[in-house]
């Protein structure tokens, strides 16, 4: 099998997987579009690494340079031309990259949608600029319907500035333009969505993501991270799993002198969309790679505080007063308890998470044999499911494969935060919860339940994806 070209070992693969090649032409169309927008800091430029060696599991629509509160043209500005290394690495890493996947896209597939937007000063929104006209088109397009996932690394003013000229010159396409968006904004990073965005087109109700919690894997990942995960962002692992030895793109992360992770917070907003199997893009409550957030207006969805009568701010989410980073600050009276759990979202799946980075890192300088690959989770169990206190329910993801051939563990357990039944962790007894199939006796009571199998390989590093079955309790 090593010998064998890497078409026939992907359609080998598939096949046994059970998939014909009409599901694989499904999935491909059912991608998930995403645009993104970033200030170009060091922290993009940390997520951009990551970023490209995702973007076979999306359709990007474009990648945009904006302003933020942080950086603008003349102040700590990285270059109007910030991303061309990392493109340009991209490109050398490339012919690798397709052995393991041949979706993904081509170097000038992604130089022909990388622009620049509105970032002349901070919250600059007056100028029509080649990103904001990529927006425009983009969102204007009728012959895909497609959601899309606008995500916001630095300041909103060149989404802003898209949106106002769809308001100036096509006032009849805003309803369908809006039915399209998808935000996740990292921090409020400038006054357009309050001023602009929320004013203008609120009413169209945009669901809307704004994150604070990314805080877990940004600046002070070492003040959030617990210790069983803080291995996974030292030096020694970052050198010897993406620093060196890992291609033109990985040797580009600008990590911290000692090899240490620097800090990613824009990463979320992406990670989000990354298909797990764990449903995050259903709704922001569920949680996932990105986080799990609470809707705190009618169309917008913030980071869950775990403190008695908090009271979410009216007006904008970010450094100044987002709970995580306040928290963090010297003199903050929240407790070590309170941080855990208001950050979990976040770093409860940092091992798998960076586990996964490792191994797209692998990808762009070894073979398909010599690489490790998820795993397929077949999901046997029908996702939603309604039951009556007393009836069992029986999981299944027997049939789930791994295209290397590796031996695949299981792990179902409740995810206790997004499940509304009282008690839910403590009431659901799983039997069978380390094998394929498992089962449990639904207790009394009303609500959700959210069961979750995390499904690993014993490959090198070890892979994870997930299922998540969602049962509604009801008398």
């Amino acid at each position: 099998m090593t010998n064998l070209p890497k078409t026939p070992f992907l359609l080998i693969a598939l096949l046994l997987l059970g998939f014909s090649e009409g599901m694989a032409q499904k999935k491909k169309s059912e991608k998930t579009r995403i645009l993104v927008t970033s200030d170009g800091e060091i922290d993009d430029q940390c997520s951009i690494v990551r970023f490209l060696l995702y973007v076979n599991e999306w359709d990007v629509e474009g990648i945009i340079t904006s302003s933020s509160q942080y950086h603008w043209q003349g102040h700590k500005w990285p270059g109007d031309d910030w991303i061309d290394p990392y493109l340009d690495a991209y490109a050398k890493d490339y012919p690798n990259l397709v052995k393991h996947d041949p979706d993904f896209p081509s170097p000038e597939f992604l130089r022909e949608r990388t622009l620049l937007g509105n970032v002349k000063t901070e919250g600059e929104m007056t100028e029509v600029t080649p990103g904001s006209e990529l927006i425009v088109k983009v969102l204007l397009d009728e012959t895909d319907d497609r959601p899309i996932w606008i995500q916001a690394w630095g300041g909103t003013n060149t989404i802003a500035r898209a949106l106002k000229t769809i308001e100036e010159s096509y006032p009849d396409k805003m309803e369908y333009v809006a039915n399209k968006m998808r935000l996740y904004l990292i921090w409020e990073q400038d006054v357009t969505y309050q001023e602009y965005i929320r004013p203008n087109w609120g009413k169209y109700n945009i669901p809307t993501i704004i994150a604070d919690q990314f805080e877990a894997i940004a600046y002070r990942w070492a003040q959030v991270q617990p210790p069983e995960m803080l291995p996974y962002f030292e030096g020694p692992w970052m050198k010897a799993n993406i620093l060196e030895n890992h291609g033109a793109l990985a040797a580009l992360y600008p990590a911290m002198e000692n090899g240490d992770f620097r800090s990613e917070g824009d990463s979320p907003a992406f990670l989000h969309t990354i298909p797990t199997g764990l449903r995050s893009l259903e709704s922001p409550m569920y949680g996932g790679w990105g986080g799990r957030f609470v809707k705190v207006r009618d169309n917008t969805w913030l980071d869950s505080v775990p403190v008695s009568g908090y009271e979410y701010p009216e007006g904008r989410w970010y450094g100044s007063n987002g709970w995580g980073r306040t928290s963090l600050r010297e003199g903050s009276k929240s407790t070590a308890e309170q941080r855990s759990t208001y950050f979990k979202p976040m770093w409860r799946w940092s091992d798998a998470m960076q586990n996964d980075f490792a191994a797209r890192a692998d990808w762009s300088v070894k073979s398909y044999t010599d690489a490790n690959h998820p795993p397929f989770v077949h999901t046997k169990s029908k996702l939603n499911q309604s039951a009556k206190p007393g009836d069992t329910i029986k999981l299944s993801v027997a049939g789930s494969k791994d295209p290397d051939g590796d031996k695949l563990s299981y792990h179902w357990y409740v995810h206790t935060e997004p499940s509304t039944l009282a008690n839910a962790g403590e009431q659901v007894k799983l039997t069978g919860a380390d094998q394929a199939q498992s089962s449990f006796k639904v207790p009394q009571g009303t609500g959700t339940i959210h069961l979750i199998c995390a499904v690993t390989d014993n490959g090198s590093p070890a892979l994870t994806r997930y299922t998540r079955v969602i049962v509604t309790v009801k008398p």
